[in-house]
């Protein structure tokens, strides 16, 4: 396989960002984050949901999904971003990494949030059901699945780096695998 963009995907609160940024950084690889492209563009996310809706701000994270595809490099796109069926199919094309974690680890980084799907009462419970409205999107479109509920950030970013690593050096020894 050529060098070409890998994704993150995953529930917010797994780490895409964090973990996305440090795996680039060790591959020596450009990283592109959706959200913080749209937020770089179009102001902070929860200003879009509060002015512009929902489906606005999906519109501008198609764009930033389609722009991050180009790169070659690690790509963390927001949780909701499989939502759109273009998304799905353009993700299809690319190495993608499924990151989990699970309620009581998400509770603790979720905490004082200002996402806005986790506004407006209890902020786990909202992250449950959308995690679980989008986890078989998540599991269809994902080559590898790593669990960011425990262990050291920079040891899942290791971990990713190396699956990275084998996919972009066309190893036949790489599979798609849970871990």
């Amino acid at each position: 396989m050529s060098r070409r963009a890998v994704v993150l995907i995953g529930p917010m609160g797994s780490g895409k960002t964090s973990i996305g940024r440090k795996a680039a950084k060790a591959l020596e690889a450009p990283f592109f984050d959706t959200d913080i492209a749209v937020a770089r563009v179009h102001g902070p996310i929860r200003e879009i949901f509060a002015a512009q809706g929902e489906q606005r701000f999906r519109q501008f994270e198609r764009e930033a999904v389609q722009e991050a595809l180009s790169t070659d490099g690690i790509v963390a796109v927001g949780g909701g971003a499989v939502l759109h069926p273009d998304t799905r199919a353009d993700l299809a094309r690319h190495p993608v990494v499924l990151l989990t974690v699970d309620p009581r680890t998400v509770a603790g980084r979720i905490r004082g949030t200002t996402r806005p799907l986790l506004q407006g009462g209890d902020a786990l419970a909202s992250w449950q059901r959308v995690a679980e409205e989008r986890e078989q999107l998540y599991a269809d479109l994902a080559d590898i699945t790593i669990d960011t509920s425990i262990g050291h950030i920079r040891d899942i970013a290791d971990r990713v780096a190396a699956w990275v690593a084998e996919q972009w050096t066309d190893d036949p020894a790489a599979q798609k695998g849970i871990e």
